[in-house]
């Protein structure tokens, strides 16, 4: 586990320079790679060209060194990531003569490109990113995983291709900011954060997960391709009982392989689905107790600790259990937040940032419930086309469009409250009678209509996602198929993973989610969709295989999740700064919102009038981004 960085100079640099560059690269990123670093410099066509990486050593401490080559120096590779079936694949490689100086898995993607070309990428089970020069071919190859739980950026720029794990690598390097990118700007403000192949800078991009670019250096081209099919089965089972036996299978079968480290390591234990039966199948397959970590709140409704003990008596785990207050976010938040690089409002982050930290002083890995909802159907967003053809079968629009003006404004609270009233809101915000609701159902901080009346008309991309329509082959996903689909390339890539993945590394956990394994992802696509959810039970099946391990009707309490409540912070400790953020003079230099909408927006929330937590904290998080990011007396 860590990061790696990457350039190539088409114009006249020496390599003591280029070297220059890759430290200054590695240095800002030395949270992901604490243990080691390491540089490779060459030339070739032309150009010159350094590939580099800092490293968190978890598998083969003593001899995984990076860079590393293949025998005659013609291959080199720097990788970032876990792969957890490099031990099969090293064995397929040594019955085929292949001899190996190290015991890591960079070494095993090294040999399998030698062996097998960039076909071989599909054969890795894991979480990577990784760069490949090869000289024979003239060719760098730059590869992220399938689910994309690790990142990749890249850039043109000038007579120069950079790419790195994280955009302040390549921001460090550059001789000025770039723009703000407007279809960047669109996107977080529907989404709560930027997904690929999209970021907030203009021409700086994302890596699209299941993909790989090949850079020619004889022509300083490149392209990009898919790595394999992103939605294809690995059969069709239609047998309840046989699917409820194979889904326990490989679930367990999973954590055995992400659990494979020469560090300590443990669990992050919310109490939920997930995390519990995560927790279990580790129990089960150690000989020892492992190490199980959860967090809480002071304030009552956002706490869930009790679900956790529960799981954690059950398994008799080494239960650690921290209580957040506000004040333990008062010296972390700042760094929390620009450590994404790009503006990132979703309020789990800082909780999850928080439950890494306390379970790095313990283990050096842990595993996560991550992936769950989306493999296998445990979203509430995921009734909504349910809701909404029966809504709207049965109101009609007129009579909706009278209810949004007179019963809606009573659903507000004036403080930052998540009960029957916040998730009557949230489904009348969602309700489309042109099919389109699942688009405004993933849009955590503002609806369409909502975007359009909090940026200027001429900041505003009308279909802000006709792209993704593209890649995913519909305009409006109908089934749950669907849902899964677009949240697999929009919501995981761009919201999950990086939440995870940055907060994780900021403290130098490595965390790895089971659930994110491509064998259960193509298992649970091939089973009839009344598997994945049974009426209105959700992960129906993945309940079934696991129920009987756990005390009754325990998988079925809901679980809300690592809420945080920031729409209270944003009235108190942070009021100061937030109103900083509504100065006329910075809106009028910014150009993107209507300032008379954003300013009342705010005011009513903190002054108690109407609760706007998740508007006002995505505004509060971009404006944090941009006055850290750019200067502002210029």
């Amino acid at each position: 586990m860590c990061g790696i960085n990457g350039l190539i100079s088409s114009a006249a640099i020496s390599k003591e320079t280029i070297s220059n560059h890759l430290e200054k690269m590695n240095n800002a990123i030395i949270h992901r790679g604490p243990d080691d670093d390491g540089v490779y410099v060459d030339s070739f066509k032309g150009n010159t060209f350094a590939m580099g990486m800092r490293r968190l050593s978890i598998i083969d401490l003593s001899t995984g060194k990076q860079p590393i080559s293949n025998d005659d120096g013609s291959i080199t590779i720097v990788f970032n990531g876990e792969i957890y079936n490099y031990k099969s694949l090293k064995k397929e490689l040594q019955d085929l003569g292949v001899t190996f100086k190290t015991n890591s898995d960079t070494e095993v993607i090294l040999r399998q490109y030698e062996a097998f070309g960039t076909a071989s990428f599909s054969k890795l089970d894991g979480m990577f990113g990784f760069s490949i020069f090869d000289k024979n071919l003239g060719k760098i190859f730059i590869a992220r995983d399938f689910f994309g739980e690790k990142p990749l950026y890249y850039t043109t720029h000038k007579n120069q291709f950079i790419w790195a794990s994280e955009l302040k690598s390549i921001v460090k390097i550059l001789d000025k900011k770039p723009e703000v990118s407007k279809i960047g700007l669109n996107l977080f403000f529907r989404l709560t954060y930027v997904p690929a192949p999209h970021t907030i800078f203009e021409d700086i991009y994302k890596l699209p997960a299941n993909s790989f670019i090949s850079y020619d250096l004889a022509t300083n081209t490149f392209e990009t391709a898919q790595i394999e099919p992103e939605f294809n089965k690995s059969s069709v089972e239609t047998n309840f009982e046989s699917a409820k036996n194979k889904v326990r299978e490989l679930v367990t079968e999973s954590v055995v392989s992400r659990s494979v480290a020469d560090v300590p390591l443990g669990t992050f234990l919310s109490g939920g689905v997930d995390s519990s039966i995560i927790s279990l199948c580790l129990s089960k397959h150690k000989n020892e107790k492992i190490n199980t970590f959860s967090i809480g709140f002071e304030k009552k409704e956002f706490d869930e600790t009790d679900k956790s003990r529960v799981v954690a008596d059950l398994i008799n785990s080494n239960h650690h259990e921290f209580i957040v207050k506000e004040d333990d976010f008062k010296t972390d938040l700042h760094e929390i937040l620009l450590n994404f690089d790009e503006p990132f409002s979703d309020t789990a982050s800082l909780p999850t940032y928080l439950v890494a930290k306390k379970t790095r002083a313990h283990v050096k890995v842990a595993l996560t419930g991550d992936g769950g909802d989306e493999v296998f159907g445990g979203y509430n967003k995921y009734y909504v086309g349910k809701i909404n053809n029966k809504y709207i079968s049965v109101v009609p629009k007129g009579i909706h469009n009278i209810i949004m003006k007179t019963v809606y404004p009573l659903l507000y609270t004036k403080d930052d409250r998540r009960d029957k009233r916040f998730a009557a809101r949230k489904m009348l915000n969602t309700i489309n009678y042109n099919g389109n609701y699942f688009w405004d159902i993933i849009s955590l901080a503002n609806t369409e209509n909502q975007l359009q009346q909090l940026l200027k008309t001429n900041q505003v991309i009308p279909n802000v996602f006709s792209e993704y329509q593209e890649k995913l082959g519909f305009e409006s996903p109908k089934t749950l198929t669907d849902f899964r689909f677009v949240d697999k390339i929009i919501s995981l890539e761009g919201g999950m993973l990086p939440k995870v993945d940055r907060t994780s590394m900021l403290t130098s956990l490595e965390c790895r989610a089971p659930l994110l394994n491509k064998k259960l992802w193509r298992y649970a696509n091939g089973l009839p969709e009344d598997f994945l959810m049974k009426g209105w039970n959700k992960k129906y099946i993945l309940k079934e295989a696991f129920k009987q391990d756990f005390p009754e009707g325990f998988l079925e309490k809901s679980k809300q999740g690592f809420e945080t409540p920031v729409g209270d912070w944003l009235r108190k400790s942070l009021r100061k700064e937030m109103e900083s953020y509504i100065a006329p003079s910075l809106l009028e230099k910014q150009g993107f919102f209507n300032e008379n909408y954003i300013t009342n927006l705010v005011n009513d929330h903190l002054n108690g009038k109407r609760d706007n937590s998740y508007m006002v904290w995505a505004f509060y998080c971009f404006q944090k981004w941009y006055c850290n990011t750019y200067d502002l007396s210029a």
